[in-house]
């Protein structure tokens, strides 16, 4: 007598091992593809709070802009200002700021001086504090104003110069303006 056997069993086992094996396959693919998109949507998040928390801490000037000239009314000492942050902006640590001066002849990183000598070129300084919140630091609260100096590198009549404003977080804020042909003791800078 002659036995035969049925291999139908085995093909139903290796179908249903093949598709098991699909099923875990596409199961770790899919979470790859979901932490990809979990990664990629976290990314995006970051940026925008980036974003926003550098919009928001952004300042802007108030009122005019003056600069000082020397004693022989041959080039300006310094500039004055006033800056107070923007509407709906955050507090400004005004000592982390980097304040740049940039004219034809000169390009320099100004250092923030407390008490700076007026005589010296090169530095900067908070000379007032307007509307205060109570503490006496540096923070540039909502508002809050500070008049700044910065001493320049001796601009002579109509030299055009920039002093650029960078806050530790924010936006740069240039300050454009072009040296009056005739340097009084007090210039108001258009």
């Amino acid at each position: 007598m002659k036995r035969q056997f049925n291999d139908n069993a085995f093909t139903g086992l290796e179908a249903a091992i093949v598709l098991i094996a699909f099923i875990v396959v596409a199961a770790v693919f899919s979470y790859v593809i979901l932490g990809a998109g979990f990664f990629t949507t976290q990314k995006s998040q970051e940026v925008v709070h980036t974003g926003v928390q550098q919009a928001s801490s952004s300042m802007e000037i108030v009122g005019n802009v003056y600069g000082e000239g020397d004693a022989t009314n041959s080039h300006l000492t310094s500039i004055r200002f006033i800056v107070a942050n923007t509407a709906g902006g955050t507090a400004l640590d005004v000592k982390q700021m980097v304040v740049t001066y940039v004219d034809e002849g000169h390009h320099v990183v100004v250092p923030y001086t407390p008490g700076g000598n007026a005589n010296t070129t090169n530095c900067w300084d908070v000379l007032e504090v307007y509307n205060e919140q109570g503490d006496a630091n540096l923070l540039l609260e909502p508002g809050e104003q500070f008049e700044l100096q910065v001493h320049v590198q001796n601009p002579t009549p109509n030299t055009p110069f920039t002093v650029n404003l960078q806050p530790a977080a924010g936006a740069v804020y240039p300050i454009k303006k072009t040296v009056p042909p005739a340097i009084d003791k007090i210039n108001l800078l258009p």
